[in-house]
């Protein structure tokens, strides 16, 4: 809602242009605005209503929070999915971050985090470097928490030091105790 008191106001002696009242979108708060600039709502945010059921691979490049059923594959690699309250999902899931709201059965690969949140429930394995789990959530399943950068951090070390060791074997005979 658009208030007079907090329009801008000119500096000059000049008579300003009407301001603009905001676009609610489905993001701001019950005043219209969130508490951070209008300015920074850029981000595109998709909803997928209660009553929409999807079967095969959802891609995207937007934020995007499902209240419905989806089965098959989720990819939003760069964003943020929101699995509602309602959501219903059997895909196996990648994305930035996952907040789980809802139900999820498979397994969920986030860059980011993964939020299981009250009444949240996962199925299925995580692979994550920062994992939450909320009281009273479910889960059933394996974390893998990799660092960012780094799928396997142990791996690059491990093949010099044992390709040192039979080299070394190979020049000095092994005893046997008798």
């Amino acid at each position: 809602m658009w208030k007079r008191d907090e329009a801008v106001r000119p500096t000059s002696g000049q008579p300003a242009a009407a301001p603009q009242p905001p676009v609610p979108t489905a993001s701001t708060g019950p005043g219209g605005l969130r508490a951070e600039s209008a300015h920074q709502m850029e981000k595109d945010i998709v909803n997928i209503g209660k009553s929409v059921v999807i079967k095969g691979e959802l891609n995207g490049s937007e934020d995007l929070t499902i209240e419905g059923h989806v089965e098959g594959t989720i990819q939003l690699k760069d964003h943020v999915l929101t699995i509602g309250p309602n959501g219903k999902i059997k895909a196996q899931v990648f994305a930035k971050s996952v907040i789980v709201l809802g139900e999820v059965t498979g397994n969920v690969t986030a860059s980011d985090k993964v939020d299981i949140r009250d009444n949240g429930s996962v199925d299925g394995d995580i692979v994550s470097p920062r994992v939450a789990i909320a009281e009273g959530a479910h889960f059933r399943g394996s974390v893998d928490m990799q660092r960012k950068g780094s799928p396997a951090p142990a791996q690059p070390a491990k093949p010099a030091p044992q390709a040192a060791a039979p080299d070394k074997a190979a020049q000095q005979p092994q005893r046997v105790g008798v």
